[in-house]
Formats: structure tokens, C-alpha cells, sequence
């Protein structure tokens, strides 16, 4: 099957915020340059705890903190991570300034919150993942889905990590 038509997703309950850094660092293990994890949701659902969870499975120490004043933070770890967030940015004509490309194309990786404002941007093979807060206050729920082959292993350890806390 063609890696364009191969259609990935999972849906995941995370039950606190403990767990959503966990799934993070899970994804952040298995990172290699020029990975591109999209991230959606409300303020608040988790797209940073997340991101801290990558640079902790890059082995970084660094704390994750939101960029969205500063639109790039740049990480050093196993590999460089370039966290933006373009929750600020109103238009594509904003988005198209920040030059991305440099970063998309680089030696590192890119986590970037509030993508849902330009995804016709981003390489075909990137992860989405929308986060969604849950009535219950502290349980978010994650939707990863891509394009890429590579990724259906990751998806699979993050599934059996959800199983294995609910168990």
C-alpha cells in the first residue's frame, strides 16, 4: 500500500496529566529528524503537557513552556525540537511569515500548537493530534492520526500504555 494513502488513527483517553506526559515521552522516544506532531485543541487541554512529555523522551530536562508570545521555542535534546504556536496569528499571511520551512525541512523536530489554523502547510506524513477536554476535569482525550506507516508502531505502544492503566 502506498505510505500517501496509508491512513492511521487512534483515540486515546488519558486520565490525568501525568499520563498525557507519559504518552509524550512515548512519542518523543520514537522521534527521528524531520518528524512534525500537529497539535488542536481548547486552551487548556493539554498541547504543552504533551510537548513536555517529547522532550523528556529526547531526553531533555528542559521544562516545556507554551511559546505562544514568542511563536518559536527552541529545545536542545537528542534531537533539536522547535516548538511554535500560532495561536496568535490571525491569517495565513502571518503564518507564511515566520518562514517555517527552515524548521519543517531541518536537522530537528517540530511540535505545533494550534496547527488546525494552516494545515495545508505541514508535510503529508505529520501526526495530528487533536486533544479534547473530557467531563470528567482531569481526563483529556487524544486523537493521533497520520499518514505515515512509520508511525503505526508508535500508535500501537500508546495503545497497549492506555490498556495497561485501565487494566
Amino acid at each position: 500500500m502506498d505510505a500517501q494513502m496509508y491512513k492511521l488513527q487512534s483515540t486515546l483517553i488519558s486520565k490525568n496529566e501525568d499520563i498525557t506526559v507519559k504518552l509524550g515521552s512515548i512519542v518523543g522516544k520514537s522521534s527521528i529528524s524531520g518528524d512534525v506532531y500537529l497539535l488542536s485543541g481548547d486552551l487548556g487541554s493539554g498541547k504543552t503537557r504533551f510537548t513536555q512529555g517529547i522532550l523528556k523522551g529526547l531526553g531533555s530536562s528542559e521544562p516545556a513552556r507554551s511559546p505562544t508570545f514568542v511563536l518559536v521555542t527552541e529545545y536542545s535534546a537528542r534531537i533539536p525540537v522547535y516548538h511554535m504556536d500560532f495561536y496568535r496569528l490571525d491569517d495565513q499571511i502571518s503564518i507564511d511569515r515566520m518562514q517555517i520551512d527552515e524548521y519543517l525541512y531541518g536537522d530537528g523536530i517540530c511540535v505545533i500548537e494550534w496547527a488546525n489554523k494552516s494545515l495545508d502547510l505541514f508535510p503529508e506524513d505529520s501526526i495530528k493530534i487533536h486533544f479534547d477536554i473530557c467531563k470528567v476535569e482531569t481526563e483529556r482525550m487524544l486523537t493521533f492520526s497520520t499518514r505515515s506507516k512509520r508511525h503505526s508502531a508508535v500508535l500501537k505502544e500508546l495503545e497497549s500504555y492506555i490498556e495497561s492503566k485501565v487494566s
